[in-house]
């Protein structure tokens, strides 16, 4: 295993217990973050034309995603859970809305009905263990969201992707590799804050 790899796997352990503790210290985080980002919806471009709007269903010690599917519903946008169709390949997404059934998605997961539709998001919100200031994130190994997010972004500029962790999640510099997609913004219980693209001045 390379010395990169060897140094993730070291920060995914001390970053998973890192956001079992902010876990338990804020039990109210998914609410308050969810309510930063309907106060922030003209910002984060989802204010107006409905939006197709990827949350990843939580699981384990992740922040609580409910409230957010509930606000992006109602403030009208369609929302979509991601499905993992194969290893090694981009994820595939399909609607869900609040009060919609839900099955098993293995490894904890929950995703849609298999015969819900599959779309295309203009917008992901996506997990992560750890996140620095530059946007990059620390995963889960997969490489997932990194693959989807190149192949989004190499077919439209306009396609966002926020983070979404407890603040206490930052950390100075996240391990890289260069597949690795960043983040154009930051979800938290403490508010919502654009990263700055590499280079910009």
């Amino acid at each position: 295993m390379s010395e990169p790899a060897t140094r993730k796997d070291h920060e995914r352990k001390s970053a998973s217990a890192r956001r079992g503790e902010l876990h338990a210290a804020h039990p109210d985080g998914g609410i308050r973050l969810a309510a930063h980002v309907r106060d922030k919806a003209e910002t984060l471009g989802l204010a107006g034309v409905p939006k197709t709007a990827s949350v990843f269903w939580s699981m384990g010690n992740e922040i609580d995603t409910g409230p957010l599917l509930k606000i992006l519903h109602t403030m009208g946008h369609r929302t979509a859970l991601p499905v993992v169709a194969k290893k090694a390949a981009p994820l595939i997404f399909r609607l869900w809305a609040p009060g919609d059934a839900l099955a098993d998605g293995g490894f904890g997961t929950s995703i849609p009905a298999a015969d819900a539709e599959e779309v295309t998001p203009d917008v992901l919100f996506v997990p992560l263990l750890a996140f620095d200031n530059d946007g990059f994130r620390l995963g889960y190994g997969g490489g997932f969201y990194d693959r989807t997010l190149e192949m989004l972004r190499a077919g439209s500029d306009d396609v966002i992707a926020i983070g979404v962790a407890f603040s206490g999640q930052r950390v100075d510099t996240v391990p890289r590799g260069p597949h690795d997609q960043p983040l154009d913004w930051i979800a938290t219980e403490l508010g919502v804050s654009r990263f700055e693209p590499e280079g910009a001045s």
